[in-house]
């Protein structure tokens, strides 16, 4: 249940981000920690990881027979 919440986080974080590079083209997290620094893209990645683990993690949403 706490890996789910991390990754709802995570996830928002990341949409809020994206959202800020399409409407003002700045990008958060780069403007914190660096331009596709190290630590940087470890967050891009973990971002990107919670996102899959929770399209796997909510399966029964595409399963569903209408």
């Amino acid at each position: 249940h706490i890996l789910k919440i991390i990754a709802y986080i995570l996830v928002i974080i990341g949409a809020i981000n994206w959202g800020l590079i399409g409407i003002l083209n700045y990008d958060l997290v780069a403007s914190i920690f660096g331009e596709m620094s190290l630590i940087s893209r470890i967050i891009y990645s973990i971002v990107g990881i919670s996102g899959v683990f929770l399209l796997f993690a909510h399966r029964e949403i595409y399963t569903h027979q209408l």
